[in-house]
């Protein structure tokens, strides 16, 4: 029988802090407690080197299941499409005019924290709707 082992997702961004708390709003995680000897997380990150300050950030489902998703600075931008995204899975369980109106309702959600709605793909009969966004920093993710 395999191991069955935990994933994190990183994300290559500009802003770790910014886009990790855009995350938690999407995901309904939450930012871990600070390193040991920390009483917070600018407490921890005034003792780094100005060039490890806002290097990186994550967050975490506070239930445990989820992945933990990493947010690490890179010097280059966003270029092309991504290769991995997320499917956040908002209307699992629904069809028809109730799952568009549940991933419409997200979407605009989302919308107001930042994100942008690339697309809208209303069921076709083959498959049920889903919605193409983006994140603050332009990383491709669905609604599903």
């Amino acid at each position: 029988m395999a191991t069955i082992r935990q994933v994190q997702v990183t994300f290559d961004c500009a802003q770790p802090e910014r886009l990790a708390r855009f995350w938690c709003e999407v995901m309904g995680y939450v930012v871990p407690p600070a390193p040991k000897g920390f009483a917070t997380w600018d407490d921890y990150r005034r003792s780094l080197p100005p060039e490890d300050q806002d290097a990186s950030f994550a967050c975490a489902d506070p239930s445990g299941v989820g992945p933990r998703l990493y947010f690490q600075r890179v010097p280059e931008g966003k270029v092309v499409k991504n290769r991995v995204h997320l499917c956040v899975r908002a209307g699992t369980g629904l069809v028809g005019e109730e799952r568009l109106a549940t991933l419409e309702a997200e979407r605009d959600r989302l919308v107001a924290l930042g994100a942008v709605c690339e697309r809208v793909m209303v069921a076709d009969g083959k498959n049920e709707s889903c919605i193409v966004m983006q994140d603050i920093e332009g990383n491709e993710f669905c609604l599903d």
